[in-house]
């Protein structure tokens, strides 16, 4: 029997998503040793330091930043612009070439040094983050990844020193979390000299201020007829045939950010950056870097709103008490403390991936960019909460906070696609090992035997060891070994839904949602519980007598291990067909 339609479309969308995810290298990384039962210690053990030389270099920069931002960021908002001094100031701070070469007039810092400038910036003022973390985490980031050295030498420059600005543009009308679904052709000449673009581009961050544009567009595959890829682009917005259509498009939040909608007809353009097809890899692994900025631009927020939650719990009264006297307030400051901890600890290891050089970590930067935008969105409505109806007028902050920090998990792939792929990458490993076994059992091959035996003893190894969390400080013993029989109820747990499932759970969002929840909780416990012994150890080393105050870690791992368990429970015991039967009806109804 033929295949239907709509098999033939399913099988189309899982060998893009192959291409996509999986045609890279596959190191064993953090995340996805979780999914196979394993802790990958030395990916997040011992916790990452800057050497005291970077340390020395980044203390002078944010100290060079606390100056500039130390004015009326208000301003920003109340004008929806980013007035060009602040724009000239972050250059001469070097902010706007952090992580370029020194030979291109960047500052050469790390990703980790990159997070901690984000952060301070995203403390004050959310506009000025997204600028920033578009013009450099996204727009010259792909320059410095995929450009070539004649690129780099004529875009870098004035690029890395603000007196041209980068923008990064993939989103379209049918083209936003689903990047494999971008329209803009660029067809090539007759000759092969160049490229002829077509298409129209939107939200887009600094486009009515930029100068160079990374543009993604579909080009033909060569020698392949009917068969087309995406290529990236480097476009500039003073080429014959740019529309700027709408320069700045009106916003709830980030209002101070030039966000744009722009139109390209027979625009001509040789620049191809990236290998010819495969844009996907080029928008993908330049959003990676994003992603990890976006983090600790969310980590500062929080800190931001912590801060005006302790503020005013401790000078407002109310019944006779300052309101920090009450529990359910106490509820709420201890619940943003330890997510703020979490949320520093997850930036800071995910960039030190980045800084050494490792290749596979999308999982991580995609479950940092789910946590840090989720939890800075609870703090947002903790510090709302706790400010009562003052926080609800105009000269209070965190109104402008609010509005600002709801994009947060839309931008960047959105948090439920986020949510899906941090699953299906993960079960990706033991599913071929499950697929192996299967194989070979049932169409039995001599040739496959030693992988399905190979197979089978990872699978049974990982159902009967306990993984080993390698503290060093005998206080966090306990809660290590609370973390590896976590692990290993999480593999139980991926390998049942598998077997299960099978293949329809590429379409179980529920089911999805909980494992990548319960993954996510592994990943954020790991890294507290790392940063905590490494603050343990410091300070038995440096001979503190007075005990650090580390009721905020020990809270944060016990509520995420207590919530991750829930989430495990919850793939056996659910109202999920109550759940969708629900939602059916009510779409289908006529209103």
């Amino acid at each position: 029997m033929a295949p239907s339609e709509a098999e033939i479309q399913r099988q189309k969308e899982m060998q893009q998503a192959e291409e996509l995810l999986f045609s890279g290298r596959q190191e064993l990384g953090f995340a996805k040793g979780l999914f196979l039962g394993n802790f990958v210690a030395d990916w997040v053990m011992p916790y990452p330091r800057l050497d005291p030389t970077q340390q020395t270099e980044l203390e002078s920069a944010l100290s060079e930043v606390r100056q500039m931002l130390d004015r009326d960021l208000d301003w920003i908002d109340r004008n929806a612009d980013i007035p060009r001094n602040l724009i000239d100031g972050l250059a001469r701070t070097g902010v706007l070439g952090m992580t370029a070469p020194r030979e291109f007039g960047g500052r050469g810092f790390s990703q980790m040094q990159c997070c901690r400038i984000l952060e301070e910036i995203g403390k004050r003022d959310a506009s000025t983050s997204v600028f920033v973390n578009a013009h450099h985490s996204i727009g010259i980031r792909a320059l410095l990844l995929f450009g070539t050295r004649e690129q780099q030498a004529q875009w870098l420059p004035a690029l890395v020193t603000g007196e041209e600005l980068a923008a990064f543009a993939l989103t379209e009308r049918e083209a936003g979390s689903d990047a494999a679904n971008v329209r803009m052709t660029a067809t090539p000449s007759d000759d092969g000299s160049h490229y002829i673009l077509n298409g129209e581009k939107r939200y887009i961050t600094n486009a009515a201020v930029s100068q160079v544009w990374t543009v993604m567009a579909r080009t033909p595959v060569p020698n392949k007829p009917g068969k087309d890829a995406i290529t990236a682009f480097l476009v500039t917005p003073d080429t014959p045939g740019v529309e700027m259509i709408e320069g700045r498009m009106p916003k709830l939040g980030i209002r101070g950010t030039a966000t744009g909608r722009f139109r390209l007809n027979n625009v001509r353009k040789e620049n191809i950056l990236g290998p010819l097809g495969k844009g996907l890899r080029v928008a993908l692994t330049v959003l990676d870097f994003g992603r990890t900025t976006f983090g600790a631009c969310c980590t500062g927020a929080a800190k931001h709103c912590l801060q005006l939650a302790i503020e005013h719990a401790n000078s407002r009264q109310q019944f006779k008490k300052t309101l920090g006297n009450f529990d359910l307030v106490k509820k709420k400051i201890a619940r943003m403390a330890a997510d703020v901890y979490a949320m520093e600890a997850m930036t800071n290891v995910t960039a030190s991936l980045i800084d050494r050089g490792l290749e596979d970590y999308m999982i991580e930067t995609a479950m940092l960019k789910v946590f840090t935008t989720d939890r800075l969105w609870e703090a947002v409505n903790d510090a709302f909460q706790i400010h009562g109806g003052s926080a609800y007028f105009d000269d209070n902050p965190l109104g402008r906070i609010l509005r600002d920090a709801r994009i947060n998990q839309i931008g960047e792939g959105s948090n439920e696609v986020l949510t899906s792929f941090i699953a299906l990458v993960g079960m990706r490993g033991p599913g071929m090992e499950f697929k192996e076994i299967y194989d070979t059992m049932t169409s039995f091959s001599m040739n496959r035997v030693g992988k399905a035996w190979n197979a089978g003893m990872n699978r049974l190894g990982a159902t009967v060891r306990t993984p080993n969390v390698p503290v060093q400080s005998a206080e966090l013993r306990g809660f290590a070994g609370q973390l590896g029989r976590l692990i290993w109820r999480f593999n139980i747990a991926v390998n049942r839904a598998l077997v299960v499932y099978r293949e329809p759970v590429l379409d179980m969002q529920l089911i999805q949602e909980r494992i990548a929840g319960a993954a996510m909780e592994l990943f954020a416990s790991t890294c507290a519980l790392s940063r905590w012994d490494s603050e343990l150890q410091a300070r038995g080393r440096n001979g503190e007598k007075q005990p650090f105050d580390f009721t905020a870690p020990e809270y944060f791992l016990r509520k995420s291990i207590r919530h991750a368990k829930e989430l495990l429970a919850k793939l056996n015991d659910n109202d999920d067909r109550a759940l969708l039967a629900a939602g059916n009806a009510t779409l289908s109804q006529d209103r």
